[in-house]
């Protein structure tokens, strides 16, 4: 009897397994929508302005605001949620006709929801209750979002978009003479507890009346900011570090030119991604040592018109989407451009917006498991692949 071919027979098993693992790749990238703005589009019960929106990453819908302003000097506000798979509206929440106005601030935690209700008299706010819908699919109210001290005066401007996680980070601008200051705090979306606030004290660049990009690295429990100086030309945005434990804060100098219109964090890298305002630069920092580079967006030749805003992270497949409202990648429109953690341009998703209609990218919702999204592209929200 002749001895086994090992190395024959290992060779042909490789060679299958090779075969079977690039069919099934073709499959998936087969089945897989072309890249760019999808079929779905939601559009508002009533017809308004989205006043914030979100996608539970967890589950199959989404959440928005739909405010209308009336002859009358009110305002039709509603709280709305709607089906991903279809864009239908499913359940009005909540709708209200006098001078009150519904935020939808985001999703957090596992499909818990976070809307604003801004209730007063004109230009007076005298209540600013932060009402939850957990989970979102329960489509009521369920309860509120009540952290110490917390008042009318207090805005949440910035929240971390870090669902699944059971951490979330909240920037607030304290908005109430003589105490105007902006501070951070954590919640623990399960055991509904909360972390210390820190105020923005001691650097005049993320103080009250500046709104800095805000993120957070849940590996290590920091909020990130990216500042802004409050200047047009000729600087460039502080990054500030927020220990959420200890409440200790630092910062270093960023890069770019102007202030930051977007950030988002890879937190199992210790990477972060920032766009600024007057170049047509994306920066890369390593949060650990605190340096960092830049990248020019693709084919960008205008620095302010061609500028990012918005960027999120998908941390299944590692990406940044970085929101360019004119696009240098299109000869017209809108485009979404993708990079990876260290820096590298993976493709550019065009085809929003139009010759006369430039989409602002304010907020990219992604549905990291399916490789997709929904951005605001009025009069509704409109769903795309990447």
């Amino acid at each position: 009897m002749k001895p086994r071919n090992y190395h024959q027979f290992f060779r042909v098993i490789a060679i299958a397994l090779f075969s079977l693992s690039s069919v099934v790749v073709a499959q998936t990238a087969a089945s897989r929508p072309p890249k760019g703005p999808g079929n779905i589009v939601v559009r508002t019960k009533f017809g308004g302005q989205i006043f914030g929106f979100d996608i539970d990453q967890n589950g199959t819908e989404g959440v928005l605001a739909d405010v209308t302003y009336l002859n009358n000097g009110n305002a039709l506000s509603a709280v709305e949620t709607f089906d991903q798979k279809t864009g239908k509206i499913l359940k009005v929440i909540s709708k209200t006709e006098n001078q009150d106005e519904d935020i939808v601030v985001g999703i957090v935690g596992t499909s818990t929801a976070i809307v604003e209700h801004e209730g007063g008299k004109g230009i007076f706010v005298t209540k600013r209750p932060y009402r939850l819908i957990s989970p979102l699919d329960a489509n009521q109210y369920t309860g509120q979002l009540k952290p110490p001290h917390f008042d009318k005066d207090d805005v949440v401007f910035g929240l971390s978009r870090n669902q699944g996680s059971p951490i979330a980070a909240f920037i607030v601008q304290d908005n109430v003479f003589p105490g105007y200051n902006n501070f951070v705090f954590s919640w623990d979306v399960a055991k509904n507890t909360f972390g210390k606030e820190v105020k923005m004290t001691g650097d005049p660049n993320f103080e009250y009346d500046m709104t800095p990009a805000f993120a957070l690295d849940t590996k290590t429990n920091t909020a990130v900011l990216a500042g802004d100086l409050g200047c047009v030309k000729g600087c460039s945005p502080d990054i500030g570090l927020v220990d959420l434990a200890s409440g200790e804060f630092s910062h270093f100098a960023g890069l770019g030119v102007g202030s930051a219109n977007g950030l988002a964090v890879d937190s199992e890298d210790g990477i972060a991604c920032t766009t600024t305002s007057e170049d047509a630069n994306v920066q890369f920092y390593d949060l650990k040592t605190q340096t960092g580079f830049t990248e020019l967006l693709p084919g960008a030749t205008n620095g302010r018109v061609q500028s990012g805003t918005d960027v999120e992270y998908d941390p299944i497949h590692k990406l940044f989407l970085v929101g360019q409202p004119f696009s240098s990648t299109a000869a017209e429109g809108s485009s979404i451009q993708v990079y990876d953690p260290q820096g590298n341009l993976v493709e550019s998703v065009n085809g929003f917006g139009s010759s006369t209609f430039n989409l602002a990218f304010s907020y990219i919702a992604l549905l990291p498991k399916q490789r997709s999204g929904f951005v605001n592209a009025p009069p509704g929200l409109r769903s795309f692949t990447y």
